[in-house]
């Protein structure tokens, strides 16, 4: 079966993101960018075919998709700003599961977990939002995505 042409290919995090990421912060960036390359659906919305080829990229505050493909290049900054709030609370909601884990009752684990899939919810729609016009993808693709972002702004 041949592969979709409406799919991210390839991922690449440009050094300008963080200088020396910690090991813990670079298996998260691994493992997203496998999750996502594992299964997507991404298409741009100006009629460049994929598959995409996608450099992540940081300046003023502004994270840049440069996506290319074998019939053109197109690039979109995405303002960190509105994404903040969600990944600050999605950290802190993060740790608490993780204390939870060690240390509660089921029921209190799976109120916290309902809770932390509901921010990285927001966060994935925020971002089909963001890139609404610019590109498309499915809600599995923006969650992934989203998961990428929060490795990338992880402590940032």
């Amino acid at each position: 079966m041949a592969l979709s042409k409406n799919r991210l290919s390839e991922v690449i995090i440009d050094d300008s993101i963080v200088l020396s990421p910690s090991p813990e912060s670079m298996q998260d960036r691994q493992m997203a960018i496998h999750d996502l390359l594992e299964g997507n659906s991404f298409t741009l919305s100006n009629g460049i075919e994929g598959p995409y080829a996608l450099r992540l990229s940081s300046m003023d505050n502004r994270l840049i998709f440069d996506l290319s493909s074998a019939t053109g290049k197109f690039a979109v900054g995405l303002s960190l700003s509105p994404f903040r709030r969600i990944v600050k609370d999605y950290f802190q909601i993060c740790d608490s599961y993780n204390q939870a884990v060690q240390s509660s009752n089921p029921q209190q684990i799976e109120t916290i977990d309902m809770a932390r899939r509901a921010l990285h919810n927001e966060g994935s729609t925020l971002l089909q939002e963001r890139l609404d016009g610019k590109a498309e993808m499915d809600f599995v693709t923006a969650r992934r995505l989203f998961t990428l972002l929060c490795a990338l702004m992880w402590r940032a």
